[in-house]
């Protein structure tokens, strides 16, 4: 029982250690910043270094939008993606949508094409409409 508190314990200080780097990166803010001015500030675990690399480089064309950034903070808040996006096929999305990944994909299985159509929720990109707190960082 003691190793099992010790092994938990150790685990929420990683965690707290990981989250509180994030913080401290250079992007961190300019990132929460930009891109939730529009939209949910997506996590960057949620594509691949790849993937925010390449949509990063186009924001010219973001989705039908122009989102262009100076040159300085489109470097930051790349550099704060790419240093805690995700690694693997399943967090790689052709489209680059995060709503294409095989990981989304995998997690909202369980959703029917009726659900997604609600007017509460309307596209697959409101995540607050399922995940109220995801606007708080959650």
């Amino acid at each position: 029982m003691k190793q099992l508190s010790v092994l938990l314990l150790l685990l929420c200080a990683g965690q707290v250690w990981a989250e509180s780097e994030k913080l401290g990166s250079p992007g961190y803010e300019k990132w929460k910043k930009e891109c939730s001015s529009c939209h949910v500030a997506y996590p960057p675990h949620m594509l691949s270094s790849e993937n925010w690399q390449e949509l990063m480089g186009r924001l010219d064309r973001h989705f039908n939008s122009n989102a262009m950034l100076d040159a300085k903070d489109n470097r930051h808040i790349l550099d704060f993606l790419k240093r805690f996006a995700g690694s693997g096929e399943r967090y790689s999305s052709a489209s680059l949508r995060i709503s294409d990944t095989p990981w989304f994909v995998r997690e909202h299985r369980v959703i029917s094409e009726k659900e997604w159509k609600l007017p509460a929720v309307k596209t697959r990109s409101n995540c607050s409409a399922c995940h109220g707190k995801v606007v708080l960082g959650d």
